[in-house]
């Protein structure tokens, strides 16, 4: 069965898909570009550095994002090459990746919460966006329907 815009739309999918994804961001040392580009990193499952360069079209430019997003452990080597039969690396999204978006998945579909402890970095209400987003990260909890 295929879904239409209208079954997306009875989810509820995107409602609160902003403040998570500000919540995402911010505690993981991401920015928006990075985490975008992770979840359709993700839905190929196996890329090359190549892939990942048409990717990147989409997002703001970043002349050192593969190099951190790899340094930082967000992309991990699958398969490396061995410049005969295979001519260049080929990689995965890594555990660590992998498992952000499948909580952001959750949080979207309303079976998670946003955390709201102390390791959350926005709940400790530096300034003044922190403030209102915590308000936010409250409301999007308490919205059951999401």
């Amino acid at each position: 069965m295929r879904l239409a815009a209208s079954d997306i739309r009875e989810l509820n999918l995107l409602k609160h898909y902003r403040i998570i994804r500000k919540w995402a961001c911010r505690n993981n040392d991401l920015n928006d570009a990075d985490l975008e580009l992770l979840i359709y990193l993700d839905c190929m499952e196996f890329f090359t550095k190549k892939d990942f360069e048409m990717g990147v079209y989409s997002y703001s430019w970043a002349n050192r994002r593969w190099n951190r997003l790899l340094k930082q452990d967000w992309i991990k080597v699958w398969r490396h090459r061995n410049r005969t039969t295979q001519k260049y690396h080929i990689y995965k999204v890594s555990f660590k990746g992998k498992q952000l978006i499948s909580r952001i998945y959750r949080i979207m579909l309303g079976e998670e919460d946003i955390n709201t402890g102390r390791r959350n970095k926005i709940i400790n209400g530096e300034t003044y966006t922190d403030k209102v987003m915590t308000k936010a990260i409250y409301n999007v909890n308490k919205d059951k329907n999401r």
